[in-house]
């Protein structure tokens, strides 16, 4: 009898979910884990790993201190870094001679002919993609490339007044140690007041857009 009533009724899980369990924005939630490449780095930038995160902060927040504050360059601290290096090898090197004592370890400094062509493959591609934008510039006359392209390299030019390079670094550091988890934690509530500006943000841009459309052929029309 229990067979046969488990066969009258199939477990709860094979059921769809409800409208109950989805969030209030009734979308179902991405995952941010999988977004971010889903290794390590993601564990770090969720802080799922919360001492690599927190080295991170206090990493990034020393070297800013150094150099934005303290005034070090970063050419001196490099130099003092690299001299320090070779003196602990040079006499940890002769200390071990003379006390019978393993040598230090020797990795391999070398880079691999993999390396270098994944590396250049990455650099093909990026390369490419700006040639791209600029051939529709200034060969196919695309007028919705040309404005994002404007409105970008005002964007930068403008953070670039408020920040020396350095310091955008260390925000941007910040930034991505933080936003992800808060966004993970509030995606639903984000989503929503994301999706009503990105709709005010597009009727915008569309306006702008069809007036600049709009001027070459009030410029017909008046020859």
């Amino acid at each position: 009898m229990a067979a046969v009533q488990d066969l009258d009724h199939p477990l709860a899980t094979d059921a769809p979910p409800s409208a109950a369990s989805l969030p209030p924005s009734g979308r179902t939630r991405r995952s941010v884990h999988r977004a971010l490449g889903g290794g390590a780095v993601a564990d770090v930038l969720l802080w799922r790993q919360r001492n690599a995160a927190v080295l991170t902060a206090v990493g990034a927040t020393t070297v800013w201190f150094l150099f934005e504050r303290a005034g070090y360059s970063i050419l001196s601290v490099l130099a003092n870094a690299i001299l320090l290096l070779v003196l602990i090898l040079f006499f940890w090197a002769k200390s071990a001679l003379l006390l019978n004592r393993p040598l230090p370890p020797r990795p391999n400094l070398e880079i691999s002919d993999e390396v270098v062509g994944k590396a250049a493959d990455r650099a093909r591609v990026w390369i490419n993609q700006v040639l791209a934008i600029g051939h529709d510039i200034t060969i196919r006359r695309d007028r919705k490339v040309f404005l994002q392209v404007i409105l970008v390299l005002w964007f930068i030019g403008y953070i670039g007044r408020l920040f020396n390079f350095l310091t955008l670094v260390y925000i941007g550091v910040l930034l991505s140690i933080t936003l992800p988890a808060l966004y993970d934690k509030y995606q639903d509530h984000v989503d929503e007041k994301f999706g009503v500006a990105h709709d005010a943000a597009m009727k915008q841009y569309g306006s702008i857009l069809s007036r600049i459309q709009a001027q070459p052929t009030k410029e017909k029309k008046t020859q």
